[in-house]
């Protein structure tokens, strides 16, 4: 693949990714106005439900295709998760590998959270570590930017 190709990969990830943040935005917000309780009504049980399904969604596609498609872009190995995990620090995208790794042991634990007695604690996680991924989200966008003008700068210069 060229270079071109790679970014243009990157910009289809992040146009799916887009599409999983709209959706997560939307249940945080609801989940937000609705606020921690002891005891949630029905449709507030369904809409944190749905909310910490769509962080495990975005959560992954962070590590497993954003962090990993940016690699590509700039032509680094793949190499294992904590290397692109560090590679996602030194490049500025996560404020440190512990932010990651909690967000991580989060997305696990929906996974495998059973008793609704957690539910309380696993709900109020859900929606202070929301907040870091979307501080995240926005630090992808302004990195991958520079791909895209990058891009344009040399699709421009092929054509003068």
């Amino acid at each position: 693949m060229s270079h071109s190709d790679y970014i243009q990969a990157l910009f289809t990830v992040i146009d799916e990714f887009d599409a999983a943040l709209y959706w997560l935005k939307r249940s945080y917000n609801i989940c937000r106005a609705a606020g921690i309780k002891e005891k949630y009504k029905e449709d507030e049980f369904d809409a944190f439900e749905t909310l910490t399904g769509r962080f495990i969604r975005l959560s992954d596609m962070l590590i497993q295709k954003v962090f990993r498609s940016i690699d590509k872009v700039e032509f680094v190995k793949e190499g294992t998760m904590l290397d692109a995990l560090n590679r996602a620090h030194k490049r500025g995208l996560i404020e440190s590998i512990e932010q990651i790794q909690e967000i991580r042991k989060l997305r696990n634990d929906i996974s495998h959270e059973y008793a609704p007695v957690e539910l309380k604690e696993l709900f109020d996680d859900t929606l202070r570590y929301t907040e870091s991924l979307f501080e995240i989200v926005d630090r992808v966008k302004a990195y991958a930017g520079n791909f895209q003008a990058g891009e344009d700068t040399a699709t421009n210069e092929g054509n003068n």
